[in-house]
C-alpha cells in the first residue's frame, strides 16, 4: 500500500492557487532542448578546436625589435575564453558573450584572414555551433516559463516573510575575494619581475653576439660577443639557430638575450587560474543574489505541487500534485530553509516520543538500509519554474511536524528530463532510485549456489582508462631523469594501482553465513550478521559493518556515462541485490563458496608490473 502524501494545512495553500497536474507538466517537460544542444558536446567542440588552435597558430618569433614579454590583452582573452567553456553549462547568457569576445579579438589581432587556417576555421565552427545550442536552451527556457505562467493563471503571491530575509552568494563572494586577491598578487609579482628586468637594463652593457651552439632540450644558447662565450637560458631556442645575431644585456658574468628579457610564464598561470576562478565565483555569487532578489521583487506565480527529498544526493524533486506515486519527476533543485539556512533547531534534534522511546527502532531500520524513502510533502510552489529558474515552496516535513518550513532553492532550477533522455513518456518517467527490495527480491530465486557479482564491462573499461594514464604518468614522471615530478608521482601512483586493481577485478561472492568481498589488495569476510547496510555511491558499493568502518568497493564503474546511455549502473544493480539478499535471509544460497570462488586480489602483482615498466622506461630513455 502506497503512502499518502503528507498534506499541507489548507491555511497555507494561498487561496486560487492551482495543482499542477500530470497534462501541464507533460507539456512542460516537452519543452527540453534537443540532444544537440546539449553543453557537452558544445564544450567538447570548443575544447578540441582551442587545442588544435594553439598547436597550429603561428608564434611570432621573438625579436630585439619585438622582445617577448607579459601579453596582457591576450591573457584577459584567455580568461574570457575559459570562463566561456564553464559559462557554456552555468551561465549560457555570458558564454554567448564570452564566445564572441574571443572570435572578435582573432579577428583584430591576426585579421579576418586568419580563418583560413583550419584550426582557427574550426574554432569559429565550434563557436558557432556552441552559440546556436546556447541559444536553443535560452528559447526553451523562455518556453518552459511561459507553460508555467499559463498554469500558474491568474494566481499570483508575496513571497511568505520567511524567505525574504534569505540571501544567496556569501560564500562565493568569499571565495571570489580570495582568488581574485590571489590574481592580482600574481600581476603584482609579474610586473614585479618585468620592472627588475627593467632596472638591470638600465644599468647593464648591451653587446651583440652570434650564436655558436643551440641546446634546445636543456633549452640553452650559446653566444660569442667580444671575445667572451655565454650560455644563456632561452624559451624558445628554435628561434635562434646557429650563426643567428642576437642582442644581449650582460651583467657581470650574467647575460639575458633583449629578445626574451624575463620569463613570468608561472605568475602568469597563477594570474589565469586566480582571474578564472575568482571570477567564476564572482558570478555565480552575482547571479544567485540577483534570482533571490527577483523572488522578493512581487507578487509570484504560485503553484500546488508535490515535492520529495532525495535520499542520497540531498536534491529537492517536484511532482505533479496529481501523482501521488511520485512517479514522474518534473524538475529539481537544491534547497536550504529559508529562516535559519538549514540549520538545524534545537527542538529539532529532540527526537523522543511521548513515552520515552527516542525512536531506536527507526534509526535501525536507517542502519539497514530499511527505513522508508522519504515520504512526497503537498507544497506550495513560489515563482514560474524553469530551466535556470529560482523558486521557493513551502511544505512540511513530515507528518509528526505540525509546523511548515519555508525552502529557498540554492541551485538553478533543472529539468528532470535531460537532452541524453527523451523517448516519450517511458524515458520520462525513467529514474534512478534505490528500487524497492519486494522488487528486487522477486529476481532473485533462492538458490543453492553462491551469489557472485564481478566487474562488469564499464568497470573493467574505467581500469583501462585508469591503467594507460598509470603507464603514462610513469613514463612522464621519470623521462627526465630525477625531479619533482617523482614526487607527484608517489603520492598519486598508490591511489592509481588501487583504483586500477578495484575496477578491473572486483569481486564479492555471497554464501550461506557472509560476503567475501574482493578488492585491490585483499579479500574480507563480512558475515551477514555484521553487515547493517548496502548501499550505492559515488561509483562504489559501500557494504556497513557493526564492528568496524565500512568496507568500500570503489570505483565499480562510471555511473553518469551508464545513465547517460540510458542504462542502470551496473554496480547499483549489484547493490540492490545485495540488499535484497541482506533483508531476505530466505534468498540467501545455502552452500559455501569455495576458496576458487573468492575471488583474488590483484594490487600486488600489478605493483610489480609497474615496477618493470618503470625499470623498462628508464633503460629505454
Amino acid at each position: 500500500m502506497s503512502r499518502q502524501p503528507v498534506p499541507l494545512p489548507a491555511e497555507h495553500i494561498p487561496p486560487g492557487t492551482p495543482a499542477w497536474r500530470t497534462a501541464d507538466v507533460l507539456r512542460w517537460l516537452d519543452a527540453v532542448p534537443a540532444r544537440w544542444a546539449h553543453p557537452l558536446f558544445a564544450f567538447l567542440a570548443l575544447a578540441v578546436s582551442v587545442a588544435w588552435e594553439v598547436a597550429a597558430a603561428p608564434v611570432p618569433a621573438c625579436t630585439s625589435a619585438e622582445p617577448c614579454g607579459s601579453d596582457w590583452p591576450g591573457l584577459a582573452v584567455a580568461v574570457v575564453l575559459v570562463l566561456s567553456l564553464y559559462w557554456v553549462w552555468r551561465q549560457p547568457r555570458l558564454a554567448v558573450g564570452g564566445l564572441a569576445v574571443t572570435v572578435v579579438a582573432l579577428a583584430v589581432e591576426e585579421g579576418v584572414t586568419a580563418f583560413a587556417r583550419p584550426s582557427a576555421l574550426a574554432y569559429l565552427l565550434a563557436t558557432g555551433f556552441a552559440v546556436a545550442g546556447l541559444v536553443h536552451r535560452l528559447t526553451v527556457a523562455g518556453r518552459q516559463r511561459a507553460l508555467a505562467l499559463e498554469a500558474a493563471g491568474a494566481a499570483a503571491q508575496p513571497l511568505p516573510d520567511a524567505a525574504r530575509t534569505f540571501h544567496r552568494g556569501r560564500m562565493s563572494f568569499v571565495l571570489a575575494a580570495v582568488f581574485l586577491a590571489v590574481a592580482g598578487f600574481g600581476v603584482h609579482q609579474a610586473l614585479g619581475v618585468a620592472d627588475a628586468y627593467d632596472k638591470r637594463a638600465a644599468t647593464a652593457s648591451h653587446l651583440s653576439g652570434e650564436v655558436t651552439g643551440v641546446d634546445e632540450g636543456d633549452g640553452l644558447l650559446t653566444v660569442t660577443a667580444e671575445g667572451r662565450t655565454y650560455r644563456i637560458e632561452a624559451a624558445f631556442p628554435e628561434d635562434f639557430p646557429v650563426d643567428t645575431r642576437v642582442d644581449l644585456v650582460v651583467d657581470g658574468d650574467g647575460a639575458v638575450l633583449v629578445a626574451e628579457p624575463y620569463d613570468a610564464f608561472g605568475w602568469e598561470v597563477l594570474v589565469l587560474a586566480g582571474s578564472v576562478t575568482g571570477l567564476a565565483f564572482l558570478v555565480n555569487g552575482v547571479a544567485g543574489r540577483l534570482g533571490a532578489r527577483r523572488l522578493r521583487r512581487g507578487p509570484l506565480p504560485v503553484l500546488h505541487v508535490l515535492v520529495r527529498e532525495g535520499e542520497e544526493d540531498g536534491r529537492t524533486w517536484v511532482f505533479a500534485a496529481d501523482d501521488t506515486e511520485g512517479r514522474r519527476p518534473v524538475l529539481w533543485f537544491h534547497s536550504l530553509y529559508a529562516d535559519d539556512a538549514g540549520e538545524e533547531d534545537e527542538d529539532d534534534l529532540e527526537t523522543a516520543d511521548d513515552d520515552g522511546d527516542f525512536g531506536l527502532d527507526k534509526v535501525t531500520q536507517v542502519l539497514r538500509a530499511d527505513a522508508p524513502a522519504p515520504p512526497l510533502r503537498e507544497a506550495v510552489l513560489y515563482g514560474a519554474p524553469y530551466t535556470g529558474a529560482e523558486v521557493a515552496f513551502v511544505a512540511r516535513d513530515d507528518e509528526d511536524d505540525p509546523e511548515v518550513a519555508v525552502e529557498c532553492s540554492v541551485t538553478s532550477v533543472k529539468s528532470a528530463t535531460t537532452p541524453w533522455n527523451t523517448g516519450g513518456p517511458q524515458a520520462r518517467g525513467r529514474q534512478h532510485p534505490r528500487r524497492p527490495v519486494e522488487e528486487v527480491a522477486a529476481g532473485l530465486p533462492p538458490s543453492a549456489e553462491p551469489r557472485v557479482w564481478r566487474a562488469h564491462g564499464f568497470s573493467r573499461a574505467v581500469g583501462l582508462g585508469l591503467l594507460v594514464v598509470q603507464g603514462g604518468g610513469v613514463w612522464a614522471a621519470l623521462e627526465d631523469g630525477p625531479s619533482w615530478h617523482w614526487l607527484l608521482l608517489a603520492v598519486t601512483l598508490p591511489w592509481l594501482v588501487t583504483s586500477v586493481a578495484t575496477a578491473t577485478t572486483w569481486r564479492i561472492t555471497a554464501d550461506r553465513d557472509g560476503l567475501w568481498v574482493t578488492t585491490a589488495w585483499r579479500v574480507r569476510r563480512v558475515p551477514w550478521e555484521a553487515v547493517l547496510s548496502v548501499t550505492y555511491r559515488d561509483d562504489g558499493i559501500l557494504i556497513g559493518r557493526a564492528d568496524d568502518d565500512a568496507v568500500r568497493v570503489s570505483p565499480t564503474g562510471w555511473a553518469w556515462l551508464e545513465r547517460r546511455l540510458g542504462r542502470e549502473p551496473g554496480a547499483q544493480r549489484v547493490a540492490d541485490e545485495l540488499r535484497a539478499l541482506l533483508l531476505r535471509p530466505d534468498l540467501r544460497p545455502a552452500g559455501e563458496a569455495a576458496s576458487d570462488r573468492q575471488g583474488m586480489p590483484v594490487g600486488p602483482p600489478l605493483v610489480a608490473l609497474t615496477v618493470l615498466w618503470g625499470a623498462a622506461v628508464m633503460l629505454l630513455l
